[in-house]
This record gives C-alpha cells, structure tokens and sequence, in this order.
C-alpha cells in the first residue's frame, strides 16, 4: 500500500461525506457565484470539509440536492448510462390534460434538436387554471422539464425534486441537511 508524507507525516484520506439538502428557491448551486447571488453553500455546516454537489437545481428550483467529497460516488449517480431516475412535481399554469402526457412521454421537439422526452407523467391534482405534475426523468438534461413544458406553452410555477432513484426528500425540512446513512446510500444504487 502506498503512504502519502509531508514533511515526514503520513497524510490521511479524507473521510467520505455524503449529505442531502432541501434545497430552497433563490439559491444557485456553485460555491461562489460571479454575481454575488447567495448559494447553496450558505446553508452547509460552517466546520464541514469541502464537498460539491452531484448535479443541480437551478436558481428558481427547489428540493433533493446531493453533496459529497467522493468523486467516483458522484459520477456514478450523474452517469446518463445509470438512468437512475430522478422524480419532480411540479407546478404548471394550465389545467393538465392527457395531450400534455402523452406528448411528455413521447417527446417535445425544442430548439430543433432530439425531443426531450419524459419517463413518465401523471397528474397529481388539477384545477381550473393550474395542475401539479408528478414527472420521472431517467437522464437530466439542462432545464429539461423547464424546456419541454416550454415547447408545448406551458408556465412553471414550481419545480421541486422529490427524489433520486429511491431516495426521497421526505420531510427534511426547507435548507436543512442531513448525512446520508448506508441505506440511503443503497437506495441510489
């Protein structure tokens, strides 16, 4: 095995560190952000070692967020080759109806490149002018939900991942965190 010294001192891996967050609305995720916008680091215990983030949720999103210092754990949970799904409600500025489904799970040509394309879609509740949406995706491309609802005119009014593969946000509260324990590790696999 080999040892790692500086100045004759053995130097330690660090210990791995693997939390979720909830992840409210208004924070960008990046550990320093050009425009002076407040960031998902404002809300980590101050004493944690440094740890980034497995993947995002852009500034007006809200929800699950993963942090580790395990790189090789991270690519393997944002591999598109992993489909782990990832599951979001969401809120639209339309009545949901079963043309907006299907089209979601068959894909919405935007920008004239490869539709974007949902796992699945169900209605969670619908009124006379809004609905939640319950929507699976097995690969995330950026501001995927976002674009696809675009592309058929529809508005998001909130967008909030409630799971990862089968970790769920449960009822961590709005920028809490927590350390993941070996299950929830095992639900991401």
């Amino acid at each position: 095995m080999d040892r790692i010294e500086i100045d004759g001192a053995a130097v330690e891996a660090a210990e791995k560190i693997y939390l979720m967050m909830n992840k409210p609305r208004g924070l960008v995720t990046t550990a320093d952000d050009e425009k002076g916008r407040e960031t998902v680091y404002s809300l980590l215990p101050k004493n944690l070692a440094w740890i980034a983030p497995v993947g995002r949720l852009d500034k007006a999103s809200e929800g699950l967020l993963l942090f580790t210092n395990d790189s090789a754990w991270a690519a393997r949970i944002t591999d598109p080759a992993s489909h782990l799904d990832k599951t979001y409600h969401v809120q639209v500025d339309h009545p949901a109806d079963t043309d907006l489904i299907r089209d979601l799970e068959s894909g919405v040509e935007v920008g004239g490149g490869e539709p974007l394309r949902a796992k699945s879609v169900r209605i969670l509740r619908s009124g006379s002018k809004t609905s939640w949406l319950e929507i699976v995706l097995d690969e995330g491309k950026n501001r995927q939900i976002r674009r696809m609802l675009e592309g058929r005119g529809v508005g998001v009014l909130r967008l909030m991942r409630v799971a990862i593969g089968g970790l769920r946000l449960g009822d961590l509260r709005k920028g809490g965190c927590r350390v993941l324990n070996a299950e929830d590790k095992s639900s991401l696999e």
